[in-house]
């Protein structure tokens, strides 16, 4: 985009400069045999017709500030030069190309009379201001020039306002697209962080508690605290990875990786799998794995000694996830976690992906959470 922006500043430079070249020296080779038509009636450039040459390359060096003035410029320049009867030539160069920028520039009314206004003029110069007047075909010509330059210019501003009005919806799709990134992420990093700290929470009070009494099963939440700390940085460098172009896009946690989560846990988990395990898609997968991590957070932080029942079941076009305790451990909590928006982030998590989610207490006890996320139909159930 630079370089692109950097060679549009140096075209917009060396423009009016090669223009000016072209209308001097091309018109001063073009007179050598209009002068000497009698007929024609053109006389040899003088400091008039110079000065009139470089009029129309200076209304173009200001043709971004100033489209509208650089138009009537450039044309009263041209009207003049003609009535002065010097020769015909590149003289036309710069009202074709003000007339064009002034179509783009949006300018287009002033430039569609104005293109009017000039052949009105041609006509009425060819008629009667020069010793031998023209016909209709000549008119005709100029017509079709006119017509041609006005026409093109505004093909040109319409393909140019598509692709900007594109770039513009690109622009904004990317802005949206790096806002979910980022939401994604600070969800991913909540869900690490608030698993991870709860299980060294939960660990640490276990091992002050049990340090003086029964220090060996102190060593064993100790190992468990030193083993989360390891996971949580490494989980959390997954995540921010994702800021490095260089990076993989997803995070590595999904369902292949329960039967860790679950023996870090600190909890007495029982899994059951139904169905055919099978690979799932990577946003089913990492949902999958964040919902039944953040169910197993919250027994950690509310109920930590109950029995929790895990069961994973795989049909043909869901994935199942149950996750329920029986509230033994329910009546000491561990102290000084807190709240936070672990169900509400589970519900959008799965929401995001057309699945459901409901959580809630358990008529005999103990808290439940049931989660469905759609999974696409088995290779030989496919359509053929």
């Amino acid at each position: 985009m630079r370089n692109r922006s950097r060679w549009h500043h140096l075209a917009r430079s060396v423009l009016p400069v090669v223009v000016a070249l072209f209308q001097v020296l091309g018109q001063h080779s073009v007179q050598q045999w209009q002068v000497h038509m009698e007929k024609l009636g053109r006389i040899p450039l003088d400091w008039r017709g110079y000065a009139l040459l470089l009029v129309g390359p200076a209304a173009i060096a200001v043709r971004h500030r100033f489209p509208v003035g650089a138009l009537v410029a450039t044309l009263a320049a041209t009207w003049a030069y003609l009535l002065l009867d010097f020769s015909y030539g590149p003289v036309f160069v710069s009202p074709a190309i003000v007339l064009f920028w002034a179509i783009v520039a949006g300018h287009r009314l002033a430039a569609w009379v104005a293109g009017g206004a000039t052949f009105l003029f041609f006509v009425a110069y060819s008629t009667w201001l020069i010793p031998e007047p023209q016909d209709w075909f000549h008119h005709s010509a100029i017509a079709a020039f006119l017509l041609l330059t006005l026409t093109v210019a505004e093909f040109y501003r319409a393909r140019r306002g598509r692709l900007i009005e594109h770039e513009r919806v690109a622009a904004e799709e990317s802005r949206r697209q790096a806002s979910e990134e980022r939401l994604s992420m600070a969800q991913e990093l909540h869900d690490v962080l608030a698993h991870n700290i709860s299980l060294i929470h939960v660990q640490a009070s276990t091992a002050l508690h049990l340090i003086d009494d029964h220090p060996e099963q102190a060593r064993t939440a100790l190992a468990t605290i030193k083993q989360a700390s390891k996971d949580v940085l490494t989980e959390m460098r997954g995540v921010l990875s994702v800021l490095r172009d260089d990076a993989p896009r997803s995070p590595t946690a999904g369902m292949d990786r329960l039967d860790e989560l679950v023996e870090r846990s600190g909890l007495r988990v029982k899994v059951t799998i139904d169905g055919d395990v099978r690979p799932v898609p990577a946003g089913v997968n990492r949902a999958g794995y964040r919902i039944v991590q953040e169910s197993l957070t919250n027994i950690t932080r509310h109920a930590p000694g109950s029995r929790v029942t895990l069961r994973i079941s795989y049909g043909p076009r869901e994935l199942a996830l149950l996750v329920e305790d029986d509230g033994a451990g329910a009546a000491k909590p561990v102290a000084g976690l807190g709240g936070g928006n672990g169900i509400p982030g589970m519900r959008e998590r799965a929401a995001a992906l057309g699945g459901s989610l409901s959580a809630g207490p358990r008529p005999d006890g103990g808290f439940r959470v049931s989660a469905t996320l759609p999974l696409p139909a088995p290779p030989d159930e496919e359509p053929k």
